[in-house]
């Protein structure tokens, strides 16, 4: 017998960030339960206030009397269940953010249920370990600051890190070219020549135009990037082409997409060597899969970028021991309410790696009066 859906619950939490200066950021958890008292938890980077009470209006009134009395086991039939019902309004925005919570809660269900960890599910674990990333955002406005977070990075056993945005709008990484060369200067020096570093630009909101990121990033060449971050506006997928034709450093982009369609489009471009996935955002673990087996066939590679709760951590990790296309992931190197509150086991990097667990679906226990504790109306 097939488990059925019991019920589909969601969850807007509110929380101050530590590593965006005292923010206040937003998600929203779904919650899965089955007739046999199973119970998953998935998530979404919803992000701001408004997207967020309306993703739990999506999951609440939308998906969850769709799936109600279907089979848990079957989780890709479920997520074309949710991928038709939204073929009116599309597949992008509120609607990713919700498709995104709940399929990741099933594949926690489905873990559970079958007692096996989600890398077991979606191809097989290939590695015991992943790389993790520690990623902060900069603040541009005191270098000292920024500076002593990377040689702190370097003591904590990071082999890979990464800085970007600001504490305000107006003084950010990428707007002042002679300041962004003195961080990378000293970041260098301080993290030393074997330390992979990476600088993220974010486009989306900065907004370099092509022959500006050809003169930024040649200048940073010297300090020797793994790869420069959303160099220029997401969707301008030709620009991204001249781009790196014209430079030497790795291009990465790919985090504000939110389908297989939008990284299709993103690899045939040719612009992108590292390509960006947010389970919380990409349709969950099954629509961000659909994306890194394109990944794999163009022989590129992925970072997940996963800046959130443990939740999105943990299906990051599974993405990531399931294929050789991954490389790394975003990993936030303090303690924070979403990794260190949510779950009772949070996760702990080691030398600059997660371990994978074993533990059946996702492999993190939510703690549900700390899911109380920050949940907003």
């Amino acid at each position: 017998m097939k488990p059925a859906i019991k019920s589909i619950t969601a969850h807007p939490l509110r929380y101050p960030e530590p590593h965006d200066h005292g923010v206040l950021r937003y998600i929203t958890l779904a919650r899965v339960e089955t007739e046999d008292g199973t119970v998953g938890w998935g998530e979404c980077i919803s992000q701001f206030p408004d997207p967020s009470l309306a993703t739990k209006v999506l999951i609440e009134q939308g998906f969850a009397p769709l799936l109600a009395g279907q089979s848990a086991i079957e989780v890709e039939a479920r997520w074309h269940q949710m991928m038709d019902r939204v073929w009116w309004y599309g597949p992008q925005g509120v609607a990713a953010f919700a498709i995104s919570a709940i399929d990741m809660a099933l594949w926690d269900v489905k873990g559970k249920l079958l007692g096996l960890p989600v890398c077991s599910l979606i191809g097989g674990r290939l590695r015991d370990q992943v790389s993790a990333m520690a990623s902060i955002h900069l603040d541009m406005d005191n270098l000292d600051w920024s500076v002593n977070e990377f040689t702190w990075f370097r003591e904590r056993g990071y082999k890979i890190v990464k800085g970007g945005w600001g504490t305000r709008p107006q003084s950010v990484f990428g707007t002042d070219a002679k300041r962004d060369l003195e961080l990378a200067r000293r970041i260098r020096e301080v993290i030393g020549p074997d330390l992979d570093l990476v600088l993220d630009v974010l486009g989306a909101r900065v907004r370099w135009d092509v022959h500006t990121a050809i003169e930024r990033i040649t200048q940073l060449e010297e300090y020797r990037l793994l790869w420069i971050e959303e160099p220029l506006l997401p969707v301008d997928y030709p620009a991204h082409a001249f781009l790196r034709s014209r430079v030497r450093t790795r291009i990465g982009t790919g985090e504000q997409e939110w389908n297989v369609d939008g990284y299709r489009r993103l690899i045939e471009s040719g612009g992108v060597d590292v390509i960006q996935i947010d389970p919380g955002r990409s349709h969950g673990i099954t629509g961000s899969m659909k994306a890194v087996k394109l990944i794999e066939a163009a022989n590129l590679k992925f970072s997940a970028h996963t800046w959130s709760s443990a939740l999105n951590t943990a299906a990051s990790v599974h993405l990531l021991a399931a294929s050789r296309a991954g490389w790394t992931m975003d990993f936030k190197p303090h303690e924070s309410p979403m990794q260190h509150e949510l779950v009772s086991d949070p996760w702990v990097q080691k030398g600059g790696f997660i371990a994978v667990r074993d533990q059946p679906g996702l492999g993190v226990t939510v703690r549900e009066e700390i899911v109380k504790k920050y949940q907003f109306q």
